[in-house]
C-alpha cells in the first residue's frame, strides 16, 4: 500500500488533535511570515525614501517628527521656516544641493505638496501619463493617488488643509496635468504643484478679498534653486544633500546652534527607528518561536501516542512483509505531512494577514505595504517546518521500527 495514503489516512483517523496540532504550527509560522515581510517592506520602503537625503531642515520640535512627516509623509510637520532662511543656508558652502517643500493641505489622504523638479528627479521618478507641472495650479499625481483617488488626466480637485474635509480650500481649484509611474516611494502618495500655487492658496484662504488673485509664476533663484518670493513666505522642510563628508559633521550643528531651525539626520533617525521597533519585533518573533516548539512537543505526542494504538496494525505490517525501514518511513511522513500542512496553511495566512494590514490599516497602506510579495526566505522556513516534524517523529518513528511482531500478535489488540 502506497506509504502517503496510508500515512494520510491515519492523520484523518484523529481529525480534532492533528487540526489543533496543524493550527497551532500555522499560527507560528504566520507570526513569522508577517514580520518577515512588514519588516522587508518596511526597510525598503526606508532606503528608497531615503535616498539621495543627506539631511532634513525644518522648525524645531522632534527631529523623529520631522523625518517622518518631510520623507515618509506620515506625520504632521513640525511648523514652518521662513523662506529667507531657508535661502541663507542654501548658500551655505557645504550645502551641494536643496529641494523645498511646503506642506499643509491633502486631497483626501493623499498630501499636497509644494516643490520643484528637483524632488521627483531625486528618486527617478517618470510619467505614465501627461507632462510634469508648470504653471499656476497644475499638479502631477501619483500612482496611487489616480487610482484610489479617482483622478485622472484632466480631472480638476481641491485641497483641504491638513486633510480636513470642513476646510475645504474651495476659491481655487487644481488640475490634473500628469500622473508619474509607481515608484515604492512616498512619491506614489502625493499631489506635487508648485510653491508658489500653496502660498497662493492659503494667502487667500485668509484674505477674502483676493479670493482670485492669479498664482504668481513659478520662479526658482538660480544660486539656490528655491522659489523666488517674499523673504517672509513659508516653506515647512528642506532635503539637503551635502557638499563634502565634512558637512555631515558640521550643518547640522550649525542649524541647531546657529539658528531658528532644526536639522535632522535621516540616517540617525531611521536606524533609532528600527532600533524602536526591533523590541516589538523581538517580542513576537519569540512568542511565534515558542508557537512553533509547542507544536513540535504537541506532535510528538500526538505520534507516541498514537504508535502505541497502532501497534497490533504496525505488527499485522511486518508480518505481511513490510519491512522495519518501512515502517520508520510511514511514522516519519505521518510527521512531515502534518508540518507541511501547517507550513503551507502558516504561509497562506502570514501573506493574507499582510495584505489585511496593508489595506485597512491607513499608515500601513501609504507605505504600499502588500501581502503579494514572496520572499525567498519563506522557503527556508518551509524547511526549517519540515524539520520540526521530522524532529517530532524520529521517536516514534524509531519504537515503530524496534516493534517486537511476535510479542505484540501474541498479546493481540
Amino acid at each position: 500500500m502506497n506509504l502517503f495514503y496510508l500515512s494520510w489516512q491515519y492523520i484523518k483517523s484523529k481529525p480534532v488533535s492533528n487540526l489543533l496540532n496543524v493550527l497551532i504550527l500555522a499560527l507560528g509560522t504566520a507570526v513569522i511570515i508577517l514580520l518577515m515581510l512588514v519588516s522587508h517592506q518596511f526597510e525598503d520602503k526606508l532606503l528608497k525614501n531615503t535616498k539621495g537625503i543627506d539631511l532634513v531642515v525644518g522648525a524645531k520640535g522632534s527631529p523623529m517628527q520631522l523625518i517622518l512627516s518631510s520623507i515618509f509623509h506620515i506625520d504632521n510637520p513640525t511648523g514652518n521656516i521662513k523662506l529667507g532662511e531657508a535661502q541663507t543656508l542654501a548658500r551655505n558652502r557645504m550645502v551641494k544641493s536643496v529641494v523645498p517643500l511646503a506642506l499643509g493641505d491633502s486631497y483626501q489622504w493623499f498630501k499636497i505638496v509644494g516643490t520643484t523638479r528637483r524632488y521627483p528627479e531625486q528618486y527617478g521618478a517618470e510619467l505614465a501619463q501627461g507632462r510634469w507641472w508648470a504653471t499656476g495650479l497644475e499638479a502631477t499625481i501619483g500612482a496611487r493617488v489616480a487610482t484610489e483617488g479617482g483622478l485622472q488626466l484632466g480631472s480638476p480637485f481641491v485641497g483641504a488643509h491638513g486633510g480636513d474635509a470642513e476646510n475645504v480650500h474651495g476659491d481655487h481649484v487644481y488640475q490634473v496635468v500628469g500622473i508619474m509611474k509607481p515608484t515604492g516611494t512616498a512619491l506614489d502618495n502625493l499631489v506635487l504643484t508648485n510653491v508658489q500655487a500653496v502660498w497662493a492658496v492659503h494667502e487667500t484662504h485668509s484674505e477674502a478679498d483676493s479670493a482670485h488673485a492669479p498664482v504668481p509664476a513659478p520662479g526658482l533663484d538660480t544660486l539656490t534653486g528655491l522659489p523666488q518670493g517674499d523673504s517672509t513666505k513659508d516653506l515647512t522642510t528642506l532635503l539637503i544633500k551635502y557638499r563634502s563628508p565634512m558637512a555631515a559633521i558640521n550643518l547640522p550643528r550649525f542649524v541647531n546652534s546657529q539658528t531658528n531651525m532644526q536639522a535632522a539626520s535621516p540616517a540617525f533617525e531611521v536606524r533609532r527607528l528600527f532600533d524602536l521597533l526591533g523590541i516589538g519585533l523581538g517580542v513576537m518573533q519569540g512568542f511565534a518561536y515558542l508557537m512553533v516548539v509547542i507544536s513540535m512537543l504537541s506532535i510528538f505526542l500526538a505520534l507516541y501516542n498514537a504508535l502505541k494504538e497502532r501497534r497490533y496494525d504496525l505488527a499485522m505490517m511486518r508480518s505481511l512483509g513490510s519491512s522495519r525501514a518501512r515502517l520508520f518511513a510511514l511514522v516519519v511522513l505521518e510527521g512531515l505531512l502534518l508540518t507541511l500542512v501547517g507550513g503551507l496553511l502558516g504561509l497562506l495566512l502570514g501573506h493574507l494577514a499582510t495584505g489585511l494590514l496593508g489595506h485597512y490599516n491607513e499608515q500601513a497602506g501609504q507605505t504600499g505595504l502588500t501581502g503579494w510579495l514572496f520572499l525567498p526566505l519563506e522557503l527556508a522556513w518551509l524547511g526549517l517546518c519540515l524539520g520540526v516534524g521530522l524532529v517530532a517523529a524520529l521517536i516514534p518513528a524509531y519504537l515503530a521500527y524496534r516493534t517486537d511482531i511476535a510479542n505484540v500478535l501474541a498479546q493481540g489488540r
